[in-house]
């Protein structure tokens, strides 16, 4: 059994790890708090965005695109692929690193050309060891997501896309939703898909944005023509939707990490009752001990002088 000095030793250890469980747990929830802030200020902007793209394709018919199909059902695309995974910086997050890299590499399985965009250290390490090229490496994004950021790569990408490198460009990220669980989510960044902007969950979304906004009477004229305020919009859109997978992103990391230091500050807790426990009866024994020794040697003190008494 171990002794007293040890036990507590081990208690004191604990509870300092306990500390810095503790204030990880705080500093999480605290980054969250405040990129979810700025991401409420920059929605309705995009919000905006999305229901001005709604509006051309309501007014115009057969408006054409590039940075959309040319039918309104999706079909494979022949040419390079684009994938841009967003994982974080470090681990201490439970299984939320593990679930993009697996979702992306399950997804990288599938036979064509292929470009990978990274954002994260983690994903970084980890597709360097396996030797998959990476195209692109975004380090600074995972811990610090802004506006600026998602527009380089935004723009990055559309370029590539532009010059017809790539002809599919797919986002893998975890989404985060207020009192459910994080899950990792595939997404079709380019090209779009009429129908997601004409679908009638968006056309009631719209009513519910725009505050009983009411259509216009008459023609609609675009500057200088629909195709390219269409095209110019699909930047600051697409910016948009990388933005928040970021901020999603960054948001469960935080919320994974403040899971995993909630539970290894309740195993700190049980671990320190046993060791408490541990402790009360070492030191109840080491009572026992003391107190059974001063009887023994107060027993044989006493017989000690009752021999010497009947030598005399």
């Amino acid at each position: 059994m171990s002794n007293m000095k040890e036990i507590k030793g081990h208690i004191e250890s604990v509870r300092d790890t306990q500390k810095i469980t503790n204030a990880m747990y705080l500093i999480s929830s605290n980054k969250m708090r405040k990129i979810k802030k700025e991401l409420d200020k920059t929605k309705p902007y995009f919000e905006e965005v999305a229901l001005s793209i709604r509006r051309i394709f309501k007014t115009v018919k057969n408006v054409k695109s590039d940075y959309f199909y040319p039918t309104g059902d999706s079909y494979e695309i022949e040419g390079t692929y684009a994938y841009l995974v967003i994982t974080a910086d470090k681990g201490l997050a439970g299984a939320y690193n593990q679930n993009v890299i697996k979702e992306a590499s399950k997804l990288m399985t599938k036979k064509h050309d292929k470009l990978l965009f990274v954002v994260g250290e983690y994903g970084r390490r980890y597709f360097t060891q396996k030797n998959i090229p990476i195209e692109k490496t975004f380090l600074y994004t995972a811990q610090n997501p802004t506006l600026a950021r998602a527009r380089e790569i935004s723009n990055l990408l559309l370029d590539l896309y532009d010059d017809k490198k790539i002809s599919k460009i797919y986002i893998i990220f975890t989404d985060y939703t207020p009192g459910k669980e994080s899950e990792v989510e595939v997404m079709r960044l380019l090209p779009f898909n009429r129908s997601e902007f004409l679908s009638k969950t968006e056309l009631e979304s719209e009513k519910r944005a725009t505050r009983g906004f009411v259509w216009p009477q008459g023609e609609i004229e675009f500057y200088p023509n629909a195709k390219e305020a269409l095209d110019n919009m699909i930047s600051s859109y697409i910016t948009g939707i990388i933005y928040g997978a970021l901020v999603d992103s960054f948001c469960s990391e935080q919320n994974a990490r403040m899971e995993a230091m909630e539970s290894a500050n309740r195993n700190a807790e049980e671990l320190i009752d046993k060791l408490t426990v541990e402790y009360n009866h070492t030191r109840q024994a080491a009572i026992t001990r003391e107190i059974t020794e001063v009887s023994a040697g107060a027993r044989a003190k006493k017989k000690k002088r009752e021999k010497a008494l009947e030598r005399k």
